[in-house]
């Protein structure tokens, strides 16, 4: 290294220094005790007020300041881990589920377990053992769930919140969102409308086929439904798809449960040369990166999974530290309209 020391040409600098608690407290005008009692994940952490732990976690996030959480978790008798429960992690939307159920378990020092195609027993076994904190329980099947400890940290998404009213519950608009899209049809004229629900019995496609119903029937219109497995995919879509397209009375518009589903409606209709949005109009739910992609591009209802597991993660947190937290959540849903709907034809 030359006398003045700068690093010579092809050699690596030192390495950047990590950030520290000190680092922390001094942009955050605080303590360094007041750092670690904020990320301590303890009850002492409710001495600090709101706004002050505010600034220190905004102040780490500018820094990249990341607190050892293996101490921590050891002396508070924490493994550090949660478990996310999924009914498919193959589904587009789960996958929208878990990129925010990460980003948030990295603000608090979490790591996180995925389990895809879970029953009563893997829960119980993940509630009554050591390894894991606490559960994020995602779009259950109720008859699935079993009894879970009442000591546990449980918060379900995109669930009934009547499925365990001790237990926090971040719920969706989907009646909402089934209702837009509903409106939305009927705005262009269209007065038969399909339907292509799902048959499973998870809280939030009972919700979906009661907001369908009821819309269709306040505003006078016929309907036809068809029942589809999610979880055979594309293929199973298709052909309920082609089913209901067949038919003479064919319906002019097709809601479908999601995005997958519709994209099934696209093969279908193909198939059979109809043209959409000029032979048929299509919505989907979800609103997942291929909804974007399909040609024409499908309107859909977007559901904010990201935001869902966020919100989520946040509120087992919260838990884990003692705090309240809100029984209910609810996040909102919005129609997103691009190609794929049109007027009614003659």
């Amino acid at each position: 290294m030359p006398p003045d020391g700068t690093p010579q040409a092809g050699r690596p600098g030192p390495a950047p220094r990590r950030p520290t608690g000190r680092d922390v407290a001094r942009l955050a005008g605080v303590s360094q005790a007041t750092v670690s009692l904020v990320f301590s994940g303890s009850e002492a952490g409710h001495r600090v007020s709101e706004a002050t732990r505010e600034r220190v976690r905004a102040a780490a996030r500018g820094l990249g300041y990341r607190p050892q959480a293996a101490g921590r978790q050891l002396r508070l008798g924490r493994s550090g881990m949660i478990l996310l429960a999924v009914p498919n992690i193959l589904g587009p939307f789960f996958g929208r589920v878990l990129m925010g159920v990460h980003e948030e378990a990295g603000r608090h020092g979490l790591a996180v377990v995925v389990s895809s195609g879970w029953g009563s027993a893997t829960l119980a076994e993940a509630a009554t053992t050591s390894r894991f904190d606490g559960l994020l329980i995602c779009s259950p099947d109720d008859s699935q769930l079993g009894e879970l400890p009442p000591d546990t940290p449980v918060v379900f998404l995109d669930a009934d919140p009547g499925t365990d009213p001790g237990r926090p519950t971040v719920e969706l608009d989907v009646a909402g969102g089934m209702r837009d899209a509903v409106g939305h049809l009927a705005g262009l004229g269209h007065r038969r409308i399909g339907h292509l629900r799902s048959v499973h019995s998870a809280y939030t496609f009972r919700v979906r086929q009661e907001a369908f119903e009821r819309a269709a029937e306040e505003l006078g219109l016929d309907v036809l439904e068809l029942g589809v497995s999610l979880n055979l995919g594309q293929p199973a879509a298709r052909a309920a798809a082609y089913e209901l397209l067949s038919r003479a009375d064919r319906p002019r518009a097709v809601i479908c449960d999601d995005d997958v589903v519709a994209s099934g409606v696209y093969q279908a209709a193909a198939e059979l040369g109809l043209r959409i949005p000029a032979d048929v109009s299509v919505v989907g739910i979800d609103n997942i990166p291929v909804a974007g992609l399909l040609a024409p591009p499908l309107t859909t209802v977007d559901l904010p999974g990201e935001e869902l597991g966020r919100v989520g993660l946040a509120a087992l947190a919260g838990l884990l530290r003692g705090e309240p937290v809100s029984p209910v959540a609810a996040l909102a849903t919005g129609l997103v309209l691009r190609s794929s709907t049109a007027p009614a034809g003659p």
